[in-house]
């Protein structure tokens, strides 16, 4: 999967999966515009640019910040052949009939407007240029409801659902649009909030990364709208 003069755009980069992520493109000689909300984070993480990294700090749900992230990565490198959204989050919730809207706008805005504003950006410049790939990532919840989980499970259903109709509309301009649907991801964050727990059974970031690298190749490129289990051992 020689990705070399690809350009890879991945939200979130700053997080665990977005810095293998990150990694795992770069491995293939990807360029890389890495999107966090701070300067700051992508610095912390990755160091300083360089000629195949580009940072574009943005807000995700401003709109106008996130066409400007866009704008910087195709003058930095002309275009953008792959998108990666992994900006998201999770927040345990209210039983459905006390969900408070503070909920409900939280993780719609975070796990679904994200994706959204993100795609208003990107998906023209690759229609312009004839075609790309568009990786989401879901969560294994989101295909059915779980007890003070239901904003959560619902917005990451709507992840899957804007995946599929994307898919069906983007498909014949050479676009694939497909996600992936992790259970819980090996992060220094998810051992402290569940010590009890046996990580080895989790999803590794590197793992997780691998598959978003393979639907991002051209050796998926028959595959459209689809939901990719990652369970680990889960």
């Amino acid at each position: 999967m020689d990705m070399h003069n690809t350009t890879v755009v991945v939200t979130g980069a700053a997080g665990n999966l977005g810095r293998a992520v990150a990694a795992a493109f770069a491995a293939q000689g990807a360029n890389l515009v890495l999107i966090d909300l701070r300067r700051e984070s992508l610095e912390q993480s990755y160091g300083t640019e360089t000629p195949q990294r580009l940072f574009a700090p943005a807000n995700l749900l401003e709109q106008d910040q996130v066409h400007a992230a866009v704008q910087a990565a195709v003058a930095g490198f002309g275009r953008m052949d792959v998108l990666c959204n992994l900006a998201g989050g999770f927040r345990m919730g209210e039983a459905v009939h006390a969900t408070l809207d503070s909920t409900w706008d939280f993780l719609m805005d975070l796990n679904a407007r994200t994706l959204l504003h993100m795609a208003r950006a990107v998906v023209p410049h690759m229609l312009k240029h004839g075609g790309g790939k568009i990786v989401n990532v879901g969560a294994a919840s989101a295909q059915r409801g779980v007890a003070q989980m239901g904003a959560y499970c619902a917005s990451k259903s709507g992840v899957i659902r804007l995946t599929e109709a994307m898919a069906a509309e983007l498909r014949e301009q050479n676009i694939n649009v497909n996600c992936v649907l992790p259970t819980i991801i090996d992060t220094p964050e998810n051992r402290a909030a569940m010590p009890d727990a046996d990580p080895a059974r989790w999803v590794a970031p590197q793992d997780l990364a691998n598959v978003i690298v393979f639907l991002a190749s051209d050796a998926a490129r028959a595959v459209h709208g689809a939901a990719v289990p990652v369970a680990g051992l889960s």
